[in-house]
């Protein structure tokens, strides 16, 4: 009996140089191998798409108040410093917590630009995802909102727009009226755009930047009223600092003042105070001073933990969330 030839291999497709084929997850890759393109190729593409950058913000002026304004204050404005100033034709970019109908960006028609920042990454890197919609809208007709689309594995992050030594100063707002910028804005609203401004009011938490310190936010809910402060050490670092000062009692924000916990937001440390419901901002201040300079003092620290000190420390760790 005849052997049985084995079967021809197929030729491996030609691409021209710059092709980019447009195959499906589950075809023959272009590069010839026999697999299947997300077996092959696609494995890596996909993964270039989805992968987590854990600190989006690393590097930009102000890495806290970014992840503060992205997770924790609902309306605030930032003017932004692009590198090499701004096109002609754009007067200003305004970094904005959220715009209208959770727009990721609008070119309004004076030319300005506002870039909406609590929006979904597609790509699981923000910085990149901000930096494609940045792009789009100093390019876009005034008037325009930029609609969301899932942005390039490769491109710049805002790190390659925005200049390293801009001044990043966040205005905290109690509604979201810098929406639109003047009366007769206002009047010439759609429908849609004061339905989203009176929902986005009324779901609005107060919220205070502190100025003593940096990226603490004191804000106002009908049981109490909390700090929530962004800090940039290593996370096991500022763990032991603060279980050092619970220790000794020297954690609170002064009576009835409590620390109860920590997020985790974009590769930071975010720890909460609880306040009594009458304590304001202002009276937040001072306190809030002074532990900065025993939590400065603690950070220095290397001596192994106490008992007690381990104690402390496994209370903060089980009371942490993970909101990014």
């Amino acid at each position: 009996m005849a052997k049985k030839r084995p079967a021809a291999k197929p030729a491996k497709p030609q691409l021209k140089d710059g092709e980019i084929p447009v195959v499906g997850a589950r075809e023959p890759c272009p590069c010839g191998s026999g697999r299947r393109y997300k077996a092959c190729h696609g494995a890596a593409a996909s993964h270039a798409v989805t992968e987590l950058v854990q600190r989006p913000f690393e590097g930009l002026p102000s890495e806290c108040d970014w992840v503060a304004l992205r997770e924790l204050v609902p309306a605030a404005t930032i003017p932004l410093t692009l590198k090499g100033g701004l096109p002609e034709g754009v007067p200003s970019v305004t970094l904005v917590t959220v715009l209208p109908m959770a727009w990721p960006a609008l070119r309004r028609e004076d030319g300005s630009v506002l870039l909406g920042l609590q929006n979904e990454s597609s790509s699981g890197n923000l910085a990149r995802d901000l930096a494609d919609t940045l792009e789009r809208a100093l390019v876009a007709e005034p008037g325009k909102p930029v609609p969301a689309r899932r942005v390039p594995a490769e491109g710049p992050r805002l790190q390659d727009l925005l200049d390293p030594d801009g001044v990043f100063e966040p205005v905290v707002h109690s509604g979201f009226e810098f929406w639109i910028p003047d009366a007769e804005a206002a009047q010439a609203a759609s429908p849609e755009i004061a339905a989203s401004l009176e929902r986005a009011n009324a779901a609005a938490i107060p919220t205070v930047k502190l100025t003593g310190v940096d990226a603490a936010y004191w804000c106002e809910t009908p049981e109490k009223n909390h700090l929530r402060w962004v800090m940039p050490h290593p996370e096991e670092q500022l763990l032991d600092a603060l279980a050092r000062l619970t220790a000794a009692g020297e954690s609170s924000l002064g009576e009835g003042t409590k620390l109860v916990g920590s997020f985790r937001a974009h590769g930071l440390m975010v720890p909460v105070w609880d306040l009594p419901v009458g304590v304001t901002a202002d009276q937040v201040e001072e306190p809030a001073a002074r532990l900065a300079e025993r939590l400065a003092k603690a950070l220095t620290t290397d001596a192994p933990l106490t008992t007690e000190e381990r104690r402390a420390r496994g209370g903060l760790t089980n009371r942490q969330v993970t909101l990014s």
